[in-house]
C-alpha cells in the first residue's frame, strides 16, 4: 500500500499576479505564518505599498528583468525551487550546491490575453505582447511537481487556502496540492487554447484547423440535459448574448431553442416574429409592426405554440407584450423591452425574458456536434440567397408576390430540420412539415398543419431544403394548391420534376443550394 502524502508546510512563496484581487490579503495571511514571499513587477510594488515584507524576483535570480519584462522568471533559481523533488536526495544535495531554496507555494495568473482581443479593434501586436511565456512556465513547473509545490491559479482560492492553513499549522494537504494542479493545468491549457484560436482567426476562412483546440470556461451548471437522468452545464459566452432578465433558471433545451429561435429571427430585417417547439418553428410571421408579424406566426400553428419560445428582432412593444401574455411561454427573447412591457411580462414568475445582445449574424462561430470518439465540425451554415441567384426551370416564371413567398420559404427551410418542407406566402408561414424520413411525407405533414389551422394553401410558395427525388413530393404541393417551388435542384429525376411543374402551370426555382439540417 502507497504511503500517504505528507502536509506541505508553506514557508516561501512566490507571487506573480496580472489580476491583483485579494492578493494583498493573501500576502498578510501569509505573512502572519512567517511565510518568505518573493515577487515580480507590479505585484511587487502593490504588495510593498500595502507594507508587507516583499522581495524582489531579481534578489533571488541574481538577474534584473530585461526586455520590457518578457524575461524576469525565466531564470534555474526559480525554475529548480519550483521543480526540485524534496524527498530525492540528488535534488536536495544540488539545490544545496547552488544555494536555491525551494518555493512552496506560487500564485500566479497570467496576463490578460483573453481581456486583450475582447476589445474591438485590437490590433495584432498588441495581442501579441499579451501571451505570457514566464507565467505559464511557472504555473506547469509547479503543477508537475504539486507533491512539494501548491499551486494557485484562481483568486477565488486564497481564502480556502488560508483558511486551510490556519487549520493545519501552516500546512497544505496533498489532496488539495493535487486540486491545485488540475485546476492549474486547465488554466494554461485553456490560455494557451485562446492564443491558438486567436491566431487561427488569421487564416483563410475555409482552412479547418488540424489539430482542433476549444476553450470555454464552465459559465453555468444546468438542472440536467435534455432528459433528467444527464447531467450537464453551459460553457463560453451564450450569457453575454442572451441575458437573462426575469424568470426561472434556463434548462438545457431551453437554450437550444432560444439559439435556434434567435439564428432564424436573425435571417429578417424587417419586423419578424418567430415561435420555436423543440428546435424547430412551428411559425414565422412578419410585418410593418411586431403585433402583426406575431399574429400571422401564431395562426401557423397555434396548438404548437403553447409551451413554445418566441422570438422577435425589433424592440418588444406593449402591444405585443399583451398578445404574448395570454400564451404559455417558456421564453421570450428580444433585442429591446419597451417601457411598460416588463412590468407586464414579469408577472409570471417562471416565464423567463431574454435579452439579446448579439446580431449572430457577425458571430463567426464554427459548428461542432460530438461523434463516438469525437467531434464532426463545419462552417455555420450562413448563405442567403438573392432573387438574381435563382435560376427559373420552369416555362412559367414566377410572378413577384411568388418570389418574395419563394424567398420567405426558403429562409425558413434553412432552420427546420430535415426533410424539411414549408408552404408560405410573403410574410408569413402556412404549413412546416419536419424531420421526416421521407420528404413526401413531409410535404403531407405540412400541408395537414394548414388545413388544421385553416390555412388556404392556394397560391402558396413550397420550399424544399433539398431537392425532389421524385414528383411525387411536388405533386403533393400541388395538390393542395401551390402554385411556385423553391429547391436546389441537383437530383437525377430533375427533368420529372420539372415536367410535372410544367403539366401543372407551376413556377419552379432551383437555388443550387441545400440547407440540410441535421
Amino acid at each position: 500500500m502507497r504511503t500517504p502524502e505528507p502536509e506541505l508546510k508553506i514557508r516561501r512563496a512566490l507571487i506573480s499576479v496580472s489580476d491583483k484581487r485579494g492578493i494583498t490579503d493573501l500576502a498578510k495571511g501569509l505573512a502572519e505564518f512567517g511565510v518568505e514571499i518573493i515577487s515580480t513587477g507590479g505585484t511587487y510594488a502593490a504588495l510593498n505599498e500595502a507594507g508587507i515584507a516583499v522581495k524582489q524576483v531579481s534578489e533571488i535570480t541574481g538577474f534584473p528583468e530585461i526586455l520590457d519584462g518578457r524575461v524576469k522568471t525565466l531564470h534555474p533559481n526559480i525554475h529548480a525551487a519550483l521543480l526540485a523533488v524534496l524527498d530525492n536526495p540528488k535534488h536536495v544535495q544540488q539545490l544545496n550546491e547552488h544555494q536555491i531554496s525551494p518555493i512552496d507555494l506560487l500564485v500566479v495568473n497570467l496576463y490578460p490575453f483573453e481581456e486583450t482581443i475582447s476589445k474591438e479593434n485590437v490590433r495584432l501586436e498588441d495581442a501579441i505582447e499579451q501571451i505570457d511565456i514566464g507565467g505559464p512556465a511557472m504555473v506547469r513547473a509547479g503543477a508537475k511537481n504539486y507533491r512539494h509545490t501548491a499551486v494557485v491559479v484562481n483568486p477565488y482560492r486564497y481564502g480556502i487556502l488560508l483558511e486551510e492553513m490556519r487549520e493545519h499549522n501552516g500546512a497544505v494537504s496533498a489532496q488539495t496540492r493535487f486540486d491545485l494542479a488540475s485546476e492549474a493545468f486547465a488554466h494554461t491549457a485553456q490560455y494557451d487554447a485562446l492564443v491558438s484560436s486567436y491566431l487561427a482567426a488569421f487564416k483563410p476562412q475555409h482552412d479547418l484547423p488540424e489539430k482542433l483546440v476549444i476553450s470555454y470556461r464552465k459559465a453555468m451548471p444546468l438542472r440536467y440535459g435534455e432528459n433528467p437522468h444527464q447531467s450537464a452545464a453551459l460553457y463560453g459566452e451564450f450569457d453575454k448574448h442572451f441575458q437573462k432578465l426575469h424568470g426561472k433558471e434556463l434548462s438545457f433545451n431551453n437554450i437550444l431553442d432560444i439559439n435556434a429561435a434567435a439564428m432564424l429571427c436573425a435571417e429578417f430585417d424587417e419586423p419578424t416574429a418567430v415561435i420555436i417547439k423543440h428546435n424547430n418553428p412551428c411559425g414565422v410571421g412578419s410585418g410593418d409592426i411586431l403585433s402583426q408579424a406575431y399574429q400571422k406566426a401564431l395562426e401557423t400553428d397555434k396548438k404548437s405554440a403553447f409551451g413554445g419560445i418566441v422570438c422577435v428582432n425589433k424592440p418588444l412593444d406593449l402591444a405585443t407584450a399583451e398578445m404574448l401574455n395570454e400564451l404559455f411561454l417558456e421564453v421570450i427573447i428580444a433585442p429591446e423591452y419597451m417601457p411598460r412591457v416588463l412590468d407586464l411580462l414579469t408577472r409570471k414568475k417562471d416565464r423567463r425574458l431574454m435579452l439579446q445582445s448579439a446580431n449572430l449574424r457577425k458571430l463567426n462561430d464554427y459548428d461542432i456536434r460530438a461523434v463516438a470518439g469525437g467531434v464532426l465540425m463545419q462552417e455555420p451554415d450562413k448563405h442567403r440567397i438573392y432573387p438574381d441567384q435563382l435560376k427559373t426551370v420552369t416555362k412559367r416564371k414566377p410572378m413577384d408576390d411568388e418570389m418574395q413567398a419563394l424567398l420567405f420559404a426558403w429562409k425558413v427551410a434553412k432552420h427546420v430540420k430535415s426533410n424539411a418542407i414549408v408552404y408560405a406566402r410573403g410574410d408569413r408561414t402556412l404549413g412546416i412539415g419536419a424531420g421526416q424520413m421521407s420528404r413526401v411525407d413531409s410535404s403531407r405533414i405540412a400541408a395537414l398543419k394548414a388545413q388544421d389551422a385553416d390555412l388556404d394553401l392556394r397560391g402558396s410558395a413550397v420550399a424544399s431544403d433539398a431537392f425532389f427525388p421524385f414528383a411525387d413530393g411536388l405533386l403533393e404541393a400541388v395538390k393542395v394548391g401551390a402554385t411556385a417551388v423553391i429547391q436546389p435542384g441537383g437530383s437525377v429525376r430533375d427533368e420529372e420534376v420539372i415536367k410535372a411543374a410544367d403539366e401543372n402551370n407551376v413556377a419552379m426555382v432551383f437555388t443550387g443550394i441545400r440547407h440540410f439540417r441535421h
